[in-house]
């Protein structure tokens, strides 16, 4: 298994706007083309309107390489410093988890 974990804290609301639509594209590629993606998660942090995580799973770094190469993520890598002001990225060792290998 192969996780990670992103952090981006968006310019303005009409920005965050355009962001999500980007992402909801991103998210239909990889539901459609990534089968070792195992999940890819992304939510608003509450209270702040302006801020995204990005919780994403991988099968194993050959999957998540396979990610980097995909025409949707390359589109989504193109495109995303239009809507970001940072990001912040922290890939994770898995110690325990229900639902997902962790071997």
């Amino acid at each position: 298994m192969f996780a990670l974990v992103v952090r981006f804290d968006l310019q303005d609301a009409a920005k965050a706007d355009g962001f999500d639509q980007l992402v909801a594209e991103t998210v239909d590629g990889i539901t459609r083309h990534e089968a070792g993606t195992l999940v890819y998660s992304t939510h608003v942090v509450e209270g702040e309107p302006l801020a995204r995580v990005f919780y994403e799973v991988y099968r194993d770094r050959a999957a998540f390489d396979d990610h980097e190469r995909q025409p949707h993520t390359k589109h989504f890598l193109s495109e995303r410093d239009r809507y970001v002001s940072s990001a912040r990225v922290e890939f994770l060792t898995p110690v325990a988890a229900k639902g997902l290998p962790t071997g």
